[in-house]
């Protein structure tokens, strides 16, 4: 048996920071505001493909009671065309803080990584060609990602 058709995918951050989590990513990564309460809000970026983020205040009923606590350990990737430009904005320009300083990566991509008010990571990508060293090692199995 297969799965019914999938009409829509998108993560729901448990945060105890709703409106400053909104202002983050409404102001920093071009979201816009398609539904809120007080309770629970959801973005949606304007041009297609139009991806969504929503939140969702950590201590709601509709979140499972062993569950009620913000988001931690998650990473949200956000891959650009241009990473060096994003880094002038959004931390040179913005002031966000940094959780990881703009460098290359062997295994094929340039980043950084800020902080969103609630602790959830961001990570703003620009895919690179991998090392040479890197992409011989993928090629035989002893890549190890560092």
């Amino acid at each position: 048996m297969t799965s019914s058709a999938l009409t829509g995918f998108y993560p729901v951050l448990c945060t105890e920071e709703i409106d400053a989590s909104v202002a983050f990513y409404r102001a920093h990564f071009g979201f816009e505001t398609t539904y809120t309460s007080d309770w629970y809000v959801s973005l949606r970026r304007p041009e297609p493909p139009h991806h969504e983020l929503a939140l969702v205040s950590a201590v709601h009923p509709t979140v499972p009671e062993g569950y009620r606590r913000p988001a931690g350990g998650l990473l949200l990737n956000f891959e650009v065309e241009d990473v060096d430009a994003e880094y002038e904005r959004l931390v040179q320009q913005a002031g966000l803080p940094v959780a990881l300083d703009l460098r290359s990566e062997d295994f094929g991509q340039r980043h950084f990584i800020v902080a969103a008010p609630d602790g959830v990571l961001v990570d703003v990508i620009t895919p690179i060609p991998p090392s040479d060293e890197y992409a011989d090692a993928s090629q035989d199995g002893s890549a190890t990602g560092a």
